[in-house]
């Protein structure tokens, strides 16, 4: 029996098979989740009640940030599909699940830069608009986001009563954390003097320059607030690159030098803890400035579009 015959590809279709090979082969592979990478204050993993964490941008699955990043808040670039599994990922790492394997309830807010603080009742909540949460019922996973912003998470040791607190330049000059001290003294009968608190990365004062107008809302505030404040010398500026634009007949010929105003956003909640009556002994300040070091942390600041981090605290069944 004869074999049919087969047509020889012409020079067009072996070009077309070439290219279609050589694409298959340059398709990079799915990345895999790289490890987690969550950051503990060392006054509140001495509670063995407690779970709470600050994450990194590290080990997650979403691409769009560069490598496998772990963005924890609904942005334009990454998908929900991505978000979802990167909390499912957060919450396994910190031990946020029931012995079936359940995810506990996580409890995040629409952040708005406010004072606007909830307490949580029940492991059923509906969507809310704030930047501050407290509870005393175990099973939930409160939590912030951030990508500069500090997240606070303070607790109670004696009547186990917990909070978390989104802290950026707006919230500050709100009080959010003082305001925080009051709700939980308010709702729980915590007294401020067995609370313990941690400042987690958030951008340090080395990064944080501000105007004019947020140094005069500050100064409105609080009598502490020139401590807040400090003049960086400005490497960058026009004075610096064209030094000949600003040459003026005074001794020693020149403008004077270019100076920025930079906020230090820890020390001012830091302060704002202090004056609600935490000592300061039991502050812990984490100390990582989320603009200096973007190979760990998400900075809204530096890179505009990018994820968001996320602090956490739950109280254990």
């Amino acid at each position: 029996m004869a074999m049919p015959s087969v047509k020889p590809a012409g020079p067009y279709a072996i070009k077309k098979q070439r290219a279609k090979r050589d694409a298959e082969q340059a398709r990079p592979e799915p990345k895999a989740a790289t490890k987690l990478n969550i950051l503990k204050a060392a006054k509140l993993e001495r509670l063995k009640w407690l779970m709470h964490g600050f994450s990194t941008r590290q080990g997650g699955v979403t691409e769009e940030y560069g490598g496998t990043a772990l963005n924890l808040g609904i942005t334009r670039e990454d998908t929900h599909a991505n978000v979802a599994s990167n909390r499912q990922r957060f919450m396994r790492a910190l031990g946020a699940v029931e012995k079936n394997g359940t995810p506990w309830p996580l409890v995040n807010m629409k952040q708005v830069h406010s004072a606007i603080i909830h307490r949580v009742t029940g492991r059923e909540m509906h969507s809310v608009t704030g930047d501050g949460l407290i509870t005393d019922i175990p099973g939930i996973l409160l939590s912030v986001k951030t990508a500069d912003c500090l997240p606070i998470v303070i607790v109670d040791p004696v009547r186990r009563a917990i909070g978390v607190f989104h802290a950026g330049w707006r919230g500050t000059v709100q009080r959010i954390v003082e305001k925080g001290v009051g709700e939980m003294r308010k709702h729980f009968g915590s007294d401020p003097a067995d609370m313990l608190a941690a400042i987690g990365p958030g951008i340090g004062s080395c990064c944080y320059e501000v105007g004019d107008e947020v140094q005069t809302e500050f100064e409105t505030q609080f009598a502490y607030a020139t401590e807040l404040f400090e003049q960086v010398f400005d490497s960058n500026s026009l004075h610096i690159k064209y030094p000949l634009l600003f040459m003026n007949q005074r001794a020693p010929g020149h403008g004077a030098p270019a100076m920025k105003t930079h906020l230090n956003l820890a020390k001012a909640n830091l302060y704002q803890l202090r004056d609600a009556g935490v000592p300061e002994k039991n502050v812990e300040m984490l100390g990582l400035c989320t603009a200096c070091r973007t190979d760990i942390f998400f900075s809204h600041r530096i890179e505009y579009a990018t994820g968001r981090m996320m602090a956490a605290v739950g109280i254990r069944s």
